[in-house]
């Protein structure tokens, strides 16, 4: 059985930077991701990562401004958010499945972090 613990949320400007860590205990975690959820709007898949982190997928809203990376030793993934704005405010998601699992397939979730952009 895994537990996911988010961390990093919290309240920053326009154009800020903020890093989001994910901490994975009980075993081994393969597939990871992170999702936000906005008031009012659905879940929505932002970045995932595969076991080596040779493969990324981005959704088009942050590609180019977050960066996801794992580290297998710590178990822990990350979400780099740079050039905020208020539409990235929401509730942001660590999640985690088996090694070639789709964002829909996963399969532990952790509480959630959040996160949010003032003008």
């Amino acid at each position: 059985q895994v537990q996911l613990v988010e961390s990093g949320g919290g309240l920053v400007q326009t154009g800020g930077s903020l890093r989001l860590s994910c901490a994975a205990s009980g075993r081994t975690v393969y597939a990871m991701g992170w999702f936000r959820q906005a008031p009012g709007k659905e879940r929505e898949s932002i970045a995932t990562i595969s076991y080596y982190g040779t493969t990324t997928y981005y959704a088009a809203s942050v590609k180019g401004r977050f960066t996801i990376s794992r580290d297998n030793a710590k178990n822990t993934v990350y979400l780099q958010m740079n050039s905020l704005n208020p539409e990235d405010t929401a509730v942001y998601y660590c999640a985690a499945g088996s090694l070639n699992s789709r964002p829909d397939e996963y399969d532990y979730w952790g509480q959630g972090t959040q996160v949010t952009v003032s003008s």
